[in-house]
């Protein structure tokens, strides 16, 4: 077996492991909506993807006055938590985290999700104990902030150079940027591929299978 490249793998997870960019940004219109803003764009509601909940919602209804906040974060909720059934891992996701632990690297997620919401989907029976570590928005620093991954270097003890961010937004990118780690963008998520070049990643894949690959050879 050939040495690993990097010990730490930090994924995003909604639009690089989880399908639900297009079901987040159709909520957070339908909160505006709710509350009497002038509903984002999709583009507008899927550039916040990534961040923590009230920063994106924030970006996204820049005319809802702020004392509005809590409750455009309670019907974005209710509008999300309507049709979280639905939503599955991509396909192929499975395997490849799979074979990353055989490979014994340590696999974590750094996340714009609430640590409940991620705490929801990691404890179903396909997930549970596949991570060694998380982070999400609502107890540290959000993205691209680099504190994240820091207290992920932090915990198990790894240099930024051992450290392999992936994630489908600028956010992501950026983040890694700023904590001197290197990253993989997915370009089947919520930011348009051609805005990753800037952040430099050593990769852009297009599939799970493309990023699966990828790993096999450069992780």
């Amino acid at each position: 077996m050939r040495p690993r490249r990097f010990d730490l793998i930090a994924f995003d997870w909604d639009g690089t492991l989880f399908d639900s960019t297009a079901l987040i940004a159709r909520c957070i219109q339908a909160a505006v909506i709710d509350v009497g803003g002038t509903p984002p764009s999709r583009e507008a509601a899927s550039y916040v993807i990534g961040m923590g909940l009230m920063q994106a919602l924030e970006h996204a209804a820049p005319d809802v006055p702020r004392e509005k906040y809590p409750l455009l974060g309670q019907r974005y909720r209710h509008h999300y938590m309507a049709a979280q059934n639905d939503l599955s891992l991509f396909e192929g996701v499975l395997p490849m985290l799979g074979e990353l632990k055989q490979r014994h690297h340590w696999l974590t997620v750094a996340t714009g999700k609430s640590r409940r919401g991620l705490d929801e989907v990691l404890d179903t029976v396909e997930l549970k104990g596949m991570f060694d570590g998380s982070r999400t928005a609502d107890e540290t620093a959000g993205k691209p902030s680099p504190l994240m991954l820091h207290e992920l270097m932090r915990e198990f003890g790894v240099e930024p150079s051992r450290i392999l961010m992936i994630g489908d937004t600028t956010h992501d990118l950026q983040m890694a940027l700023n904590a001197g780690c290197a990253s993989v963008g997915v370009s089947y998520g919520a930011h348009e591929p051609a805005t990753f070049d800037a952040l430099r990643p050593l990769r852009v894949v297009h599939s799970v299978r493309e990023l699966h690959d990828w790993l096999n050879l450069n992780a």
